[in-house]
């Protein structure tokens, strides 16, 4: 596989519970950061009808079969989300004027740098993934207010009842666990706080790793 080599890139990755706040903040951080683009995990879910469903009747959208590894996310069409981050690995100017209509035209220099956002909640959980990102940031909210949230949500297909209690948060702590075993450099975040003050942290954090990207020779 053949690389831009001549561009200066960086990939971050912005995980978390569900609705913890990481789409907005990868949202707010692409508006933020020239040059960049995002590539959300919530894009390459299976069609309904091929994901395992448990002996309680509850779709498995959450699970996972094995170790941290290529391949074991039931629900996601991981090896297609890892072809469109190598596409862009490959040449971060055309992926980003692909996906961006309003991408101006940019002659590449030695101090452009392309940004990458990964967003979705297991990104940490798949290796070949993780080992990619320069950054990765990890939001969190209470066990309540995550129920409450997601009953607020309307998803397709809904979710039945019983489901968060029953699958999704038992599977949110079973992840985090072993994200936490095999995952580091991760910078947690509290997804209580207002998106101002996520983005403020979040973009000062990656400003210094840009501009470390442009002093590189």
């Amino acid at each position: 596989m053949t690389f831009a080599m001549n561009m200066k890139t960086l990939i971050v990755g912005v995980g978390g519970m569900t609705n913890g706040g990481k789409s907005t903040l990868s949202r707010s951080l692409k508006e933020k950061i020239p040059n960049s683009c995002i590539i959300a995990q919530d894009s390459f879910f299976k069609d309904d009808s091929v994901v395992p469903v448990d002996s309680n009747g509850f779709k498995q959208y959450d699970s996972k079969n094995g170790t941290c590894s290529k391949n074991t996310l039931d629900s996601l069409n991981m090896d297609d989300m890892m072809s469109c981050v190598h596409d862009w690995q490959r040449d971060p100017q055309a992926f980003w004027k692909k996906v961006d209509q309003t991408a101006e035209k940019l002659m590449p220099s030695p101090n452009h740098v392309f940004v990458l956002i990964v967003e979705g909640f297991l990104i940490f959980n798949h290796r070949s993934l993780n080992e990619l990102l320069n950054k990765r940031y990890f939001l969190e909210i209470p066990y309540d207010i995550c129920k409450e949230r997601r009953s607020l949500r309307v998803y397709k297909p809904p979710d039945p009842p019983g489901y968060f209690d029953g699958h999704v948060w038992p599977m949110y702590l079973k992840n985090r666990l072993e994200m936490e075993s095999t995952a580091t450099g991760i910078v947690f975040l509290d997804g209580l706080k207002s998106k101002e003050e996520l983005l403020a942290v979040v973009y000062q954090d990656i400003s210094k790793e840009i501009n470390m990207q442009r002093e590189k020779d």
